[in-house]
């Protein structure tokens, strides 16, 4: 890989609480690419289990004017490029197959019906915004009560001690990739999972489920900006760093249902 590359795989810190359920995949591979220096894409299929849904290719088997999303429906192979962008996004084929195929299925779908225009649609917005920058929220009602009414303070400060009951899974792969350079403005767009499932064990075909094209065209999601979770950012142990409006907007008038 070039040294750009190189040293943006070397920045990741795989210490980091929002990539703790990648670690043991991730950087393993990541290490791979700072000390063998393979493609992405062969070191991403060195891991794949076999029957995997799809293989990894380099980008350059995407043909020029072909749809990214309808490429990889119809031929079961994910272009990716050397960069940590495409990385994640490998990390989240393989751990969370069911759930990618499902996104990939109704992204295809919707080309083959309406083509590929230059506003997505309802559905597609809502597929990409969660592929890209999506997560998983498992929390007692208290904590979704106060994050759907971007109720700050008792989200973060008078519910702090209910957030030891919760489990947040991180699954854009964008977001993941920005968060290597962690800025506090940096959010999440939230879906709850029930919290009676084990999500270590079944998130992947829950999610899969979940995802219902009424519903999900509505984008059923809560904006969370991920540096304000309890014990995710050393500065967010004093109660002033949620009094910035610029990141932790008020509601405003339909917030909160």
């Amino acid at each position: 890989m070039a040294a750009g590359v190189s040293e943006a795989f070397g920045a990741i810190d795989w210490s980091a609480p929002w990539l703790a359920p990648w670690c043991g995949l991730g950087q393993p591979l990541a290490q791979q690419l700072l000390q063998d220096d393979p493609s992405v894409h062969q070191a991403l299929q060195t891991a794949a289990p076999k029957g995997a849904p799809v293989v990894f290719v380099p980008q350059s088997a995407l043909s020029e004017g072909t749809a990214y999303e309808q490429y990889i429906w119809d031929t079961r192979r994910v272009p990716t490029r050397d960069n940590l962008h495409d990385f994640f996004n490998g990390l989240v084929w393989l751990q969370f197959p069911h759930t990618k195929r499902r996104l990939n299925q109704l992204q295809a779908q919707a080309i083959a019906t309406h083509g590929v225009q230059a506003v997505r649609g309802p559905l597609r917005d809502a597929l990409t915004l969660f592929d890209e920058n999506g997560a998983v929220l498992q929390a007692p009602e208290p904590i979704w009560q106060a994050l759907r009414a971007r109720n700050w303070q008792a989200l973060f400060v008078d519910l702090r001690p209910l957030w030891n009951e919760a489990r947040l899974l991180l699954f854009g792969h964008a977001l993941l990739e920005k968060l290597v350079s962690p800025r506090k403005p940096m959010v999440a767009h939230v879906c709850q999972a029930p919290c009676a499932i084990n999500l270590a064990a079944h998130l992947d075909a829950w999610l899969a489920q979940d995802i219902d094209t009424q519903r999900w065209a509505g984008k059923p999601f809560a904006p969370l900006p991920v540096l304000g979770v309890p014990g995710w950012w050393p500065a967010n142990g004093d109660a002033a760093f949620y009094a910035d409006p610029l990141v932790f907007r008020p509601p405003r008038r339909g917030d909160g249902g």
